[in-house]
């Protein structure tokens, strides 16, 4: 009992993440409006098979300014409720502070209390030089690091994603990839491009468009079969599902909440 709780956890985790970043793919044709806007707000329903709820996750974006420059200040939570917490209990704090008109984080803020393991990282980017700044407040160090060009945090790769990412001209096995840094680490993210596909939500019927990551190891690109994606096919390119299959049922993260869209949002109805 005890091992299958922690392989369900380690699941939740990646689910969790997934949310606040699996939309992280870059593209060479930008939309020319923006995707979404200061207000819009997620919520996201963790459940086991869609019947055992696991928990919540949220993701907001409130117009501010850093450092004298115009920012979209993104927060993403998650926490695990009910019967879980109790054996695995998750709360998690995502920041990025993202540039209006370029995408690019100027920084990022993790704070995460997962089964007791904590964090509390802040990250300035310095996008000219390449730069990372990581102040480790929990072990009170600071430690500057190499970037690739234009990288991303997790939570602004996927905002940047829904601004730059052409959804007419992608095809069935595409694979789109974007330069990441996170928890001290440089990656290189890409997303498969599985096909369109119409889902039942909380909603109604929706159109969507099906990814399945793969996460670098070394040289080498390992695709994680068990994890998919669904996000609505329309000009909001909302995350509505996410999905990790288990040896028994699939953890998932559902949309079931919403406000402020730039856009409508597309529903089918029979």
């Amino acid at each position: 009992m005890k091992i299958s709780i922690y392989n369900y956890s380690i699941k939740m985790k990646k689910t969790l993440l997934l949310i606040l970043a699996i939309l992280t793919m870059q593209v060479s044709l930008a939309q020319k409006e923006q995707a979404y806007q200061s207000g819009e707000w997620f919520k996201f329903r963790m459940s086991y098979s869609g019947w055992l709820k696991a928990g919540n996750a949220t993701m907001s974006v409130e117009e501010t300014t850093y450092k004298g420059k115009q920012v979209y200040h993104v927060v993403g939570k998650g926490w695990t409720t009910g019967a879980i917490k109790w054996f695995f209990k998750v709360k998690d704090n995502y920041e990025s502070y993202i540039d209006k008109y370029t995408g690019l984080p100027y920084k990022s803020i993790r704070q995460i209390d997962e089964g007791g393991h904590t964090k509390d990282i802040e990250t300035e980017f310095d996008q000219v030089s390449q730069k990372a700044f990581v102040n480790n407040k929990k072990h009170n160090t600071k430690n500057t690091f190499s970037t690739e060009k234009n990288v991303q945090d997790m939570v602004s790769a996927f905002y940047y994603l829904r601004n730059n990412y052409n959804t007419d001209t992608i095809k069935e096995g595409d694979i789109v990839s974007l330069n990441m840094f996170f928890d001290e680490e440089n990656y290189n993210f890409r997303l498969k491009f599985l096909g369109r596909e119409t889902i039942k939500t909380e909603f109604g019927k929706v159109k969507t468009l099906k990814f399945r990551p793969y996460v670098m190891a070394g040289r080498v690109f390992k695709e994680e079969e068990s994890l998919t994606l669904w996000v609505s096919a329309d000009k909001n390119k909302i995350p509505l599902k996410v999905q990790a299959d288990l040896a028994v049922g699939s953890l998932r993260a559902e949309l079931e909440a919403f406000k402020g869209l730039k856009h409508s949002f597309q529903i089918q109805f029979d």
